[in-house]
């Protein structure tokens, strides 16, 4: 509780000026001495045989993403170097954020920093080097005549709106409804969905019954990784303007807290995620409301309420909150 009433005060002076955002100290010592220092020490303390003990099959999949995004990023490389180098960027600047953003999705923050201090690049080098990309592509594309960096979609948006007169339709409105339904059906109303939630409860029950827990997991993995895309699919459609500049922010930390507050139960989950939707449209309407506009506040006091709100109800429910048993725990068949 201590925690995240500090993170809420820290939250709340950062966004007043109280405290400043950023620190050259504190990023030249994190950056420059501690993190390169962490790096061998993390790696001297990973215990492969462990490792593979328990993940070898993950390991293995793992292992073929691994490939199959360096392999991405390569091919990304090649079709951009040229555009970029016409742009009179840095063709070895590129080369180092195609290594780092590969380090990044592959082995975190760690190998992110690793490609960084390797090259030689800082997050700023990044930034400008992604954006002469995109600048490149815009400008080949339109013949010289888009030379912004906003990676657009608004013909592709139009296709998902439906207008009836002053109203707009989201299909992805009916696309969720629809997905919520199934869900609920498919996980307790299914075989499958049994089979599914009991691997998650008790893999080894499971296993003993002749399920083949591994197979589950797999599925499970599967179908939450297309839900995830489908989202951040539906996010660059329309929360994101229809661009890909910077990030989700902060989406993904508002997913985790809607799943705790809804139990890891699709009908609660549905609920929370309105519940928090509502604290997030007030941002974006809160000047059209008399009695909001009426008191004045800044925008980023509405941008700041689904966190400070997530925060509160997770510091209350999270105790109460229950997990499938089995969940983040590796299977090994050979335990009981």
């Amino acid at each position: 509780m201590k925690k995240i009433i500090a993170l809420l005060m820290a939250m709340v002076m950062a966004n007043l000026g109280v405290i400043p955002t950023a620190c050259v100290l504190y990023d030249d010592i994190v950056w420059g001495v501690v993190v390169p220092m962490a790096i061998p020490l993390l790696l001297l303390q990973c215990n492969l045989k462990s490792i593979g003990k328990l993940a070898g099959k993950m390991l293995g999949v793992f292992l073929i993403g691994a490939v199959g995004t360096a392999l991405g990023a390569l091919i990304a490389f090649f079709v951009l170097k040229g555009p970029y180098a016409a742009t009179g960027g840095n063709v070895k600047d590129l080369a180092g954020v195609a290594a780092m953003m590969t380090g990044s999705y592959i082995g975190g923050g760690v190998n992110f920093a690793a490609m960084a201090a390797s090259h030689g690049l800082q997050g700023t080098d990044v930034a400008a080097a992604a954006t002469v990309a995109v600048k490149a592509m815009n400008t080949a594309a339109s013949g010289g005549n888009d030379v912004s960096s906003d990676i657009a979609y608004t013909a592709a948006k139009d296709l998902f709106i439906v207008r009836m007169g002053n109203f707009e339709f989201n299909w992805f409105m009916l696309i969720a409804a629809v997905c919520l339904v199934i869900s609920f059906v498919v996980l307790y109303k299914t075989r499958f969905g049994l089979r599914l939630r009991a691997c998650g409860e008790n893999p080894q029950a499971a296993d003993s019954l002749g399920i083949n827990v591994y197979r589950m997991r797999y599925a499970g993995t599967t179908i939450s990784g297309a839900l995830a895309g489908m989202g951040g699919f539906v996010y660059s459609l329309t929360t994101a303007n229809c661009t890909a500049n910077g990030d989700v922010a902060g989406f993904g930390f508002l997913a985790l807290a809607v799943m705790i507050f809804g139990q890891w139960k699709p009908l609660n989950i549905a609920g929370a995620a309105l519940f928090f939707a509502v604290f997030r449209a007030m941002a974006n309407i809160f000047d059209s409301i008399p009695f909001l506009a009426a008191l004045g506040w800044p925008k980023e006091i509405y941008n700041m309420m689904p966190f400070i709100a997530s925060m509160i109800i997770l510091a209350f429910t999270s105790k109460k909150s229950r997990a499938p048993k089995a969940e983040g725990i590796p299977y090994d068949k050979g335990s009981r």
